[in-house]
């Protein structure tokens, strides 16, 4: 039997997994739930970070960002726009 954990994620990146788990569907002319998505798109990041001058270049990228904590993520994200 899986066991299935669950995450609390803003309404924002929720409508993005919803948009590109729609974006694999159509891809893949056949159902992609959300949980498939999720893993489609660790898949993808896997791929990407193997190969060392994208890893290097990401993580140089990620390193110098201004980068905000949790709390203001999700508060960000939550604010609707104007």
């Amino acid at each position: 039997m899986t066991k299935l954990k669950t995450i609390d994620l803003p309404e924002t990146v929720y409508a993005e997994l919803v948009s590109i788990s729609k974006e694999f569907t159509s891809a893949a002319r056949k159902p992609i739930s959300l949980a498939m998505a999720t893993f489609l798109l660790i898949s993808v990041y896997r791929a990407h970070m193997s190969e060392a001058c994208a890893r290097d270049a990401f993580l140089q990228r990620l390193a110098s960002s201004d980068i905000m904590s949790p709390q203001e993520f999700d508060s960000e994200l939550d604010v609707p726009k104007k």
